[in-house]
């Protein structure tokens, strides 16, 4: 290549990389996809909707399956942290996970990633983040089949939920109920619960995955952390017909879309 035109394609390039746009923050998203068809069809969609959003907000969204990932040197380069499906289970990430919480980093937790429960191949055998963290303890119980929910803005003020509508129907999901009571946490704060206009909750057919009544924290925080948990992230599929057949979408919901984009702007403006 001519020494002038490779030049020009140098200067090219280098005026180009000046011209992007430095991403307001950057946004790793850890997930495993591999067991229940509902969280995967849930992490795929989350895999096409907040590159978009990403685009749209510049912030840069990458996301990783290695759990191994989760350690200080990876960390280091990201604001926020997403949590899809799971969480991690080796030693060494759940520590460098709760150093960079307790530094400062941020964090959004989607459904299944609070779940815990003894026995089971997610035992409660991390004390710091589901009863301190997260503040749920264990999971309870659930609705079933997943449906569509009326949720209440509990705190209005909140930079997450103060531009939603005081109640909103969120898109289909299995719902949780925790083993701790969350109302009595001073360090948690609700953001959003199930309205009592949702009752009953579930179709069965098992009446007791059928809620008529209760108080049930859906999306919350923890005063002492930059993070939010939201308890969707759970498609319907078709396990009853044997198609497994998507049945419904997450992101189908501009008013659920936009409090998990402000619930991620809001952590994303914080400091490391």
């Amino acid at each position: 290549m001519p020494r002038l035109t490779l030049t020009a394609l140098l200067l090219g390039l280098s005026l180009f990389a000046a011209a992007a746009p430095k991403p307001k923050f950057r946004v790793i998203a850890f997930f495993t996809g591999k067991n229940d068809r509902a969280h995967v069809s849930y992490v795929r969609e989350a895999n096409r909707w907040f590159p978009q959003m990403a685009e749209k907000y510049h912030f840069q969204y990458d996301t990783t399956s290695n759990w191994n990932n989760l350690n200080p040197q990876f960390l280091a380069t990201y604001q926020v942290v997403l949590f899809l499906d799971t969480r991690p289970e080796a030693p060494a990430q759940r520590q460098a996970f709760q150093e960079y919480m307790d530094k400062g980093g941020a964090w959004m937790g989607f459904h299944f990633a609070a779940f815990a429960l003894t026995p089971s191949a997610y035992a409660q055998d991390w004390d710091w983040y589901h009863n301190r963290f997260l503040g749920s303890g264990q999971y309870k119980s659930n609705t079933w089949r997943p449906t569509s929910a009326i949720l209440r803005v509990e705190d209005p003020k909140h930079p997450a939920v103060k531009k939603l509508p005081q109640t909103f129907k969120s898109s289909p999901n299995e719902w949780y109920r925790w083993e701790n009571d969350l109302t009595q946490n001073p360090d948690i704060d609700i953001l959003l619960a199930i309205d009592p206009a949702s009752f009953p909750l579930g179709t069965g057919p098992k009446q007791h995955e059928i809620w008529h009544s209760g108080y049930y924290p859906v999306v919350w925080t923890n005063r002492n952390y930059r993070m939010i948990y939201v308890n969707m992230g759970h498609n319907d599929i078709d396990y009853e017909g044997k198609t497994n057949k998507e049945l419904s979408f997450t992101f189908d919901n501009p008013t659920q879309n936009k409090l998990i984009m402000d619930s991620l702007l809001w952590l994303g403006k914080g400091r490391r």
